[in-house]
């Protein structure tokens, strides 16, 4: 019987960096890459001091929270459980998409330092092909957060992000925003209102 050597999947430069961006992330990192509309930075949701590094960098009072972005909808099944099940359906006919929900956290499953002063986390379940594939490198959401600093516009290129960003974070993902023109609508989930315009 010949031996057959092992079939590996064939490395691509992106399957590659996402690979690294998980690894960067696991140590704690911070990580810049495109939305569907701007660029943004994002770490681990659960390590402090990433978190606290990117509000630094942003200048962004902790009270204000921060938002989480899924790849998929049993990336946040421990928001999810207590949830209705008109509460899920609306959620599910949203995504995956450019909308963010700000969704009760019964269960205490999100850190404070991610939800700021409130008893509710922003959460989204990205289209966005890079968005997707990091969430899934890592297994879990991750930060999502635009990449400016407090009162300045978001960056919407690879080459503003390289500018303003790149001596201060670890590892810049390429790749191209989405065709939003603008961040994602925000809307409470508990009331229906918009909190932010999309």
């Amino acid at each position: 019987m010949i031996a057959t050597p092992d079939v590996t999947p064939e490395e691509t430069p992106e399957n590659t960096l996402t690979a690294q961006a998980a690894v960067v992330v696991g140590q704690g990192g911070i990580i810049a890459y495109p939305t569907e509309a701007v660029w943004g930075l994002g770490c681990d949701p659960w390590n402090r001091d990433a978190v606290y590094r990117i509000l630094d960098i942003k200048a962004r009072p902790i009270e204000k929270g921060m938002i989480l972005v899924a790849a998929s909808e049993s990336q946040i099944t421990p928001l999810l459980e207590p949830l209705t099940t008109t509460q899920r359906q609306t959620l599910s006919d949203s995504w995956p998409g450019p909308f963010t929900w700000l969704i009760p956290d019964i269960n205490h499953w999100v850190p404070d330092w991610v939800k700021g002063q409130f008893d509710t986390v922003a959460v989204r379940i990205s289209d966005h092909p890079v968005v997707r594939a990091l969430c899934e490198a890592t297994g879990h959401p991750l930060i999502s957060t635009s990449a400016n600093r407090a009162g300045e516009p978001p960056l919407l290129t690879g080459l503003a992000l390289h500018q303003h960003f790149g001596t201060q974070v670890d590892l810049i993902v390429p790749g191209e925003t989405g065709s939003q023109n603008t961040p994602s609508e925000i809307r409470d989930l508990r009331t229906g209102q918009i909190i932010r315009s999309g």
